[in-house]
């Protein structure tokens, strides 16, 4: 008898699930479509699960599952996986990374040839009984500029194949250092550099309150007269109705998208234009790639039960028990702080610097440092961001990781501080545990505050004077969002201050720009945790 029961939904892969067929250990069953309901009249069996998306694994699937170690996504997102409760039940979340890279960099080329010489529309004509040669006139990639968008690993392989095609790279990536893009062959630019530079332009970045719109009527406006661009990222950093205005004026000769900001879409006007084409997101559409992921995922549950160390956790690390009982309450803070770091720090980053002091002293902080890591840089890659391949990334990217662990933490009984060195200056930021499950910011930029890490937050260094909190609130306020707390931090009267405010809601760009304008403020940044 199977010593293990793993649960394979969604139709993975069957060739995909061979790792798991072939250890006796382990007996395979095939679920069909299940509700809720279902899924947990059943779940309490098993020892572990592979899904795709349809499946949806929620808090309560979760506690009825006493048995469950370790829930597989054969692909990349774990949106359909809660990883809140799966941590709290004590379940791994592995995913599977980098199974559909190539496919979705082949999908970024073949988009690419077909914009350049029209392919879809000229099968379009001919299956309409129209033979029209002269209508098509393409353009060559050979010495044609490519300005890449992110160079993770998908950005990194469109790069490569392009470079195979003659084509010259630019690329935009604050996050990769300018020896590695050196290396690769690939010259680093600012946004307002490549955009005129560029006949082609590719999207790689992930979708973020950053990268919302960053292809827009402003950057659109600074392109090459055209241009040609493709995004077969996310749906949202493009701006549709932009791409669309300037389509129409002929700034840009075409574009190709694989992912719209809302979808399913049919409807969209620029499906009217000649020049330009669609897919609906078939970026990871291949047999290999299914493959792959289920392949990849199915290892990893299969080390799961093993007791092995797995390579993509994506919830939690892989340490021992009696370690993760001391560090545990840690590693949420320690992703915040990441995460808020990320949010706060501009120019190219070079150097994360961790310093752990008092109680932390005395423990194996390095998990705590990856949760660090992944938590900053998590809002920025596109690529998923886990324990294990944080590390890796940021090595990748030329950015230093140093910890560094003091024995004195100054009226705290634990502290994190977490210094970013960028090309623009550094920034700092120190958090702590106050009854050991309240996780609270407590410096920022050597300014005392007390702020929880969670939300929508807004950060706003200013000169410490009358006239600048009031005026402040009532922007907000104009836009009926809620202040739930303020903090205000200074070192002397009539000096710079920092400001904290969390808010009930996302407060929108233009009040963000109205803020920044008012007299004494200094910078405005909106962070999301």
């Amino acid at each position: 008898m199977a010593q293990f029961k793993v649960l394979a939904m969604d139709n993975v892969s069957q060739k995909g699930l061979e790792p798991l067929y072939n250890d006796s250990d382990i007996e395979v069953v095939i679920g069909s479509k299940m509700t809720e309901d279902e899924l947990i009249a059943v779940i309490g069996d098993y020892d572990a699960m592979i899904v795709r998306s349809a499946t949806k694994v929620t808090p309560r699937v979760l506690e009825n599952a006493p048995k469950l170690k370790v829930v597989g996504r054969a692909g990349v997102g774990v949106d359909n996986i809660d990883l809140n409760a799966s941590t709290q039940h004590g379940v791994l979340v592995v995913n599977a990374p980098d199974g559909n890279t190539i496919a979705a960099a082949e999908h970024t080329m073949a988009m690419m040839l077909a914009l350049a010489r029209n392919i879809s529309q000229a099968v379009g004509k001919m299956k309409n009984g129209v033979w029209d040669k002269k209508a098509f006139l393409g353009v060559e990639l050979r010495g044609k500029t490519l300005g890449v968008i992110g160079l993770g690993r998908i950005g990194s392989a469109v790069a490569r194949r392009a470079q195979a095609m003659e084509m010259d790279i630019v690329a935009y990536d604050p996050y990769i250092s300018a020896e590695k893009a050196e290396a690769m062959g690939i010259k680093l630019a600012a946004m307002d550099e490549l955009l005129p530079a560029a006949d082609f332009i590719t999207v790689h970045m992930p979708k973020t309150k950053e990268t919302y719109h960053m292809l827009d009527d402003k950057a659109f406006a600074a392109m090459k007269d055209g241009v040609r661009v493709i995004n077969c990222a996310r749906g949202g950093i493009i701006d549709e109705e932009a791409l669309y205005k300037y389509m129409q004026s002929g700034k840009v000769a075409g574009a190709a998208l694989d992912v719209f900001e809302k979808e399913p879409n049919t409807g969209s006007p620029l499906l009217e234009m000649n020049n330009f084409i669609a897919t609906p997101h078939l970026g990871a559409s291949t047999a290999e790639a299914q493959i792959n992921v289920a392949v990849d995922v199915a290892e990893e549950i299969v080390d799961a039960l093993k007791g092995k160390v797995v390579r993509n956790t994506v919830n939690i690390p892989s340490v021992k028990p009696e370690v993760m009982s001391k560090i545990k309450p840690y590693l949420k803070l320690a992703e915040k702080l990441g995460k808020f770091q990320a949010q706060l720090v501009e120019g190219r980053v070079n150097k994360i610097e961790i310093t752990y002091n008092g109680d932390l002293a005395g423990e194996d902080v390095k998990p705590i440092t990856t949760a660090v890591v992944k938590g900053f840089l998590d809002p920025i890659l596109q690529e998923s961001v886990n324990f294990i391949n944080a590390p890796i990334l940021a090595k990748n990217r030329g950015i230093s990781v140093v910890q560094i662990v003091n024995g004195r933490a100054d009226g705290y009984a634990s502290l994190i501080t977490l210094t970013v060195v960028s090309d623009k200056g550094e920034k700092s930021l120190s958090g702590t545990l106050f009854q050991e499950n309240d996780p609270r910011i407590v410096m920022v930029d050597g300014y005392r505050v007390d702020a929880v890490p969670e939300g929508n937050m807004l950060y706003v260094p200013h000169i410490d004077k009358p006239r600048i909190i009031g005026p402040v609130g009532m922007l907000i306020g104009e836009h009926h969002i809620n202040i739930a707390s303020m903090q205000v931090g200074r070192k002397e009267i009539g000096g710079k201050a920092v400001m904290m405010l969390s808010v009930d809601a996302p407060v929108p760009e233009k009040t963000l720009q109205a803020i920044g304008e008012l007299d004494g403020v200094l910078d405005v940044k909106f962070v999301s945790l």
